[in-house]
């Protein structure tokens, strides 16, 4: 037990030594689980799947700042073609979470023929907004760049998220070409084809959304310190007729989806397709859980389907 002990702690110290910020490990799966078991005595946890027509590839490096390393790991079909592709953002407020608990749905939409990436990205107790958003469309660039390695059509990309990946997705996808938030140092655009958001609000200072600390935490201060910044990061405020289709799949908690309708107002006068699915009497993060895990592949695939093909 001693031994033990003193690996735990000479671990954690190299840990904090390769990071030097903090970690925050409160947002998984299980604790999503855990939360609702009480509310829900029937749900499971969904377990990942490896299927054979799917090529793994883990921790591959998109991106490098100063001595820091961000990877994506991809889930391409072994089939030598083209194929669209879809960017997945996890969740945890912007905060927790990490790309490991996004592997379930990568595989699932990479056995249907569509190469899945899962990404990392700095949260906001080492950087601050707009930092993720930069990580994550560097990531969209490196994948273009390196489409025939991924057997990706760089015409068709998708990028989706979960709750706060939900918020970010949304957000890069209106913000196509956007001089605020483009690298300039690769070739590629950071342009995507389609936006899924999954529970993510679309407004941070909005009659529906609920949003304080956490949100505060990300953009480096309150609304009433920064309320340039809320309004920035809010994909409502970019949302114009270059914004791509996009699918909401929601749950029925109405804070998760703030501005949703005010965007899907934007949208339809500019003649741009979208979609919302509404899951009935299901939790926030219903995405890690059955029976609702399924029925969030079916909406996603759907919507690529008609939109790509």
């Amino acid at each position: 037990m001693k031994k033990l002990l003193t690996l735990l702690f000479l671990t954690s110290i190299v840990l904090q030594a390769q990071t030097n910020y903090s970690i925050d490990t409160t947002y998984t799966p299980k604790s999503v689980y855990k939360k609702e078991l009480k509310n829900h005595p029937f749900i499971s946890l969904v377990q990942p799947k490896h299927y054979t027509n799917v090529l793994e590839k883990k921790e591959i490096t998109y991106t490098k700042i100063k001595d820091r390393e961000l990877h994506l790991d991809a889930y391409c079909t072994k089939a030598n073609r083209k194929n669209p592709a879809i960017v997945i953002i996890h969740g945890g407020g912007w905060k927790s979470g990490n790309k490991s608990q996004m592997e379930t749905f990568a595989q699932e939409m990479a056995s249907k023929g569509f190469s899945s990436f899962t990404i990392e990205y700095r949260l906001s107790l080492e950087a601050k907004y707009p930092a993720a958003i930069l990580d994550v469309k560097k990531a969209i660039q490196f994948i273009k760049t390196n489409a025939k390695k991924f057997n990706v059509d760089t015409t068709k990309i998708a990028i989706l998220g979960y709750s706060s990946g939900g918020q970010m997705a949304a957000l890069i996808g209106s913000t196509n070409n956007n001089s605020l938030f483009e690298n300039k140092n690769t070739k590629a655009t950071a342009n995507v084809q389609a936006i899924v958001d999954i529970d993510g609000i679309l407004a941070f200072k909005h009659p529906e959304s609920k949003e304080g600390t956490v949100a505060a935490l990300w953009l480096g201060g309150t609304y009433d310190e920064k309320p340039e910044i809320w309004e920035q990061a809010s994909a409502l405020s970019h949302t114009d007729n270059n914004t791509p289709p996009t699918l909401f799949i929601n749950s029925s908690i109405d804070r998760f989806h703030a501005g949703r309708d005010d965007m899907i107002a934007i949208l339809n006068k500019n003649g741009i397709y979208s979609e919302v699915k509404t899951i009935p009497n299901s939790p926030h993060s219903f995405w890690f859980l059955n029976p609702w895990f399924d029925e969030t592949v079916t909406y996603t695939a759907q919507f690529l389907n008609k939109i790509f093909k």
